[in-house]
């Protein structure tokens, strides 16, 4: 019977948490033989680890669960505004800035947010899941 697990790791507001959360990840999808599925999430938490880390001035977190058949990714910040609804990857082909929501919906097979307090901090939770076969 396939095991639920869960990480969560905690990163401070600088660019470069977005590696360390993409090595990290790596390694522990590596260890859980989801080998699979570390491209396509290693694309999604950089996305959302960079959105937390370049949109907002606090602490930020990944989290990563897997359940049986699915993965979730979400990356937790401290703004509780809602983030900007992404926009058509056919607008983006140029754009340095402005990609990240749109490569979720693109990638993921389904993703959103919601308004999450974490360690007494007022903020949101943007998440995504991959299907684990």
């Amino acid at each position: 019977m396939p095991e639920t697990w869960e990480y969560t790791l905690s990163i401070p507001n600088d660019p470069r948490a977005v590696t360390v959360c993409r090595r990290t990840l790596r390694l522990i999808l590596t260890l859980h033989g989801l080998i699979t599925l570390v491209d396509t999430a290693e694309l999604l938490a950089a996305e959302l680890v960079s959105n937390a880390v370049l949109h907002t001035k606090g602490p930020a977190a990944l989290r990563i669960r897997h359940s049986p058949g699915v993965l979730r990714l979400g990356a937790w910040d401290a703004d509780p505004e809602p983030p900007d609804p992404p926009r058509p990857l056919h607008h983006l082909t140029d754009a340095e800035n402005g990609r990240g929501l749109s490569l979720i919906r693109a990638c993921a097979d389904v993703w959103g947010w919601q308004p999450q307090s974490r360690n007494g901090s007022r903020g949101k939770y943007v998440w995504c899941e991959l299907t684990a076969a």
